[in-house]
């Protein structure tokens, strides 16, 4: 197997989810099988990929269900969650990667690492838990759990509590020579689903998961970078970035240089919820090396790496 160019494609876990009335794990599949059409594609067209994915709405049916049964039997940790849904949805694209490469006749495999990313045990983040996970409660069933399991438990805009944990900043992803080794052979890895699991290191020097959730798009760009790879894709539901979306002044961008992209985030033109993250994932690689950030939606990620559309975020 050749390798070509190296692109790390960052799938978003909502990718995977048409609307609420495709929610099943064969629905869910479904979504992947197209996406496994548009990573052939870009083989075809000379890139080695490396794919990673987010797991929010995945991570939520699981806490959902240990919610629902958390008078029988122990709630799911959140590493351990993590860890499911690395290997479910590993096994998604793995499978449905060999029937496209077949399909094709492709000289391809792919293999799904479970990946453990570092985080540091001093990230402000672990001071102030921030990122809401799981279902809405009561506020007295809310704070009964929290007594008993040691959760942080706030209000949320008026539709009840929830739990929340922290979103500390990736440092070091702990497979990455394994990752590279493979992705040098030609290989499609899946990795860093969800961010990757979150982990600190003990005064001993050994591995010990935390209760976090990681940015999947922050993730991928320490990955990117830790590989040295060519291309960041972030694929998402427009064709193109836009300054001043949804206003009466919107115009779509073809590209931005490293300066622009950020001085138009510290202006707050993307949304911090949406947008915002990709873009300071893309300055982070940009500004670290890389020599391609690239947005655009799933079903022209081939013609938006021959620079036809997409949103190009390049050096200065």
């Amino acid at each position: 197997m050749a390798a070509g160019r190296l692109a790390v494609l960052a799938i978003g876990g909502n990718a995977l989810i048409r609307d609420r009335g495709h929610e099943s794990i064969p629905d869910q599949y479904e979504m992947v099988t197209r996406i496994a059409a548009d990573i052939a594609g870009m083989i075809e067209a000379g890139w080695n990929v490396v794919v990673t994915h987010g797991n929010g709405p995945q991570v939520g049916f699981i806490l959902r269900r240990s919610e629902i049964s958390i008078d029988e039997v122990p709630p799911v940790p959140m590493d351990y969650a993590g860890a499911d849904i690395q290997g479910a949805v590993g096994w998604m694209f793995v499978r449905a990667l060999r029937n496209e490469f077949s399909r094709r006749r492709l000289r391809r495999q792919a293999v799904a690492v479970v990946t453990q990313t570092v985080v540091d045990r001093g990230d402000p983040a672990f001071a102030e838990p921030s990122k809401p996970i799981g279902s809405h409660m009561e506020e007295a069933t809310a704070k009964r759990l929290a007594k008993k399991y040691l959760w942080t438990v706030r209000e949320d805009a008026g539709r009840g509590w929830r739990r929340v944990v922290p979103s500390p900043k990736p440092q070091a992803i702990i497979e990455t020579e394994v990752i590279r080794s493979m992705a040098s052979a030609g290989y499609v890895v899946v990795a860093c689903g969800g961010g990757g699991i979150p982990v600190i290191e003990d005064a001993a020097g050994d591995l010990q998961g935390v209760e976090a959730v990681i940015d999947k798009d922050l993730a991928s760009s320490l990955l990117a970078r830790s590989l040295g790879a060519e291309a960041l894709v972030l694929p998402t539901g427009v064709e193109k970035v836009a300054l001043d979306y949804n206003k009466p002044s919107q115009r779509w961008l073809d590209a931005m240089s490293l300066a622009e992209a950020r001085r138009h985030y510290a202006e707050d033109q993307f949304d911090k919820g949406s947008m915002g993250p990709k873009i300071a994932a893309l300055i982070d690689f940009i500004g670290g090396g890389g020599r391609l950030g690239l947005i655009t939606n799933a079903p022209n990620l081939t013609r938006a790496l021959r620079g036809e559309t997409g949103t190009r975020v390049l050096a200065d």
